[in-house]
């Protein structure tokens, strides 16, 4: 069974090592960096300042402590109640499985309506189609392409903006 908890302290080790990782990191659109241990200390130090604007969630199998993913609100804007989706599932071996699609959709479903906002928008690169179906399959539509918008791996990717509104998104 997959479940979402709220990311904690003891997490920052495996994101570290995922954040490092070239082949995770191609397929998203932040580009890629050398991170020491201390940084993500910091950044996780800086989301407990910002836990009304940001949810950060572990992806967790089972009773298992360590995390397979991560999954995240940021941006919560209050007055436009919209906020912005990422998803990272940091353990290769459950690429393909539906865990990033459950992940999604619990995610989705706790922005809409425990957090009641009315939209929530996801960047992907086009270089990277899987992540596009798993948001589709969790309710997201695409919005438009922003041409050539990240630079990657030395050269530039078109990005997909999908939305979802609270009035079309149905639950499993």
């Amino acid at each position: 069974m997959i479940r979402l908890r709220e990311l904690e302290r003891a997490d920052i080790p495996v994101i570290n090592r995922w954040r490092r990782n070239r082949a995770l990191t191609a397929t998203i659109g932040a580009p890629h960096r050398h991170i020491g241990i201390e940084i993500d200390e910091r950044w996780f130090e800086s989301y407990l300042q910002r836990r009304g604007t940001d949810v950060r969630c572990a992806v967790c199998i089972d009773d298992e402590p360590e995390l397979i993913g991560l999954t995240s609100l940021t941006s919560i804007d209050p007055i436009h109640k919209h906020a912005e989706y990422h998803m990272l599932l940091g353990d290769r071996a459950e690429h393909g499985r539906g865990v990033g699609t459950f992940a999604t959709r619990e995610m989705v479903r706790h922005g809409l309506f425990d957090l009641n906002l009315h939209r929530i928008y996801v960047s992907i690169l086009d270089s990277n189609p899987a992540a596009r179906r798993m948001c589709e399959k969790a309710g997201f539509r695409h919005e438009g392409t922003m041409r050539e918008a990240a630079f990657k791996e030395g050269r530039y990717h078109d990005v997909h903006l999908l939305g979802v509104l609270q009035s079309e998104f149905r639950p499993q």
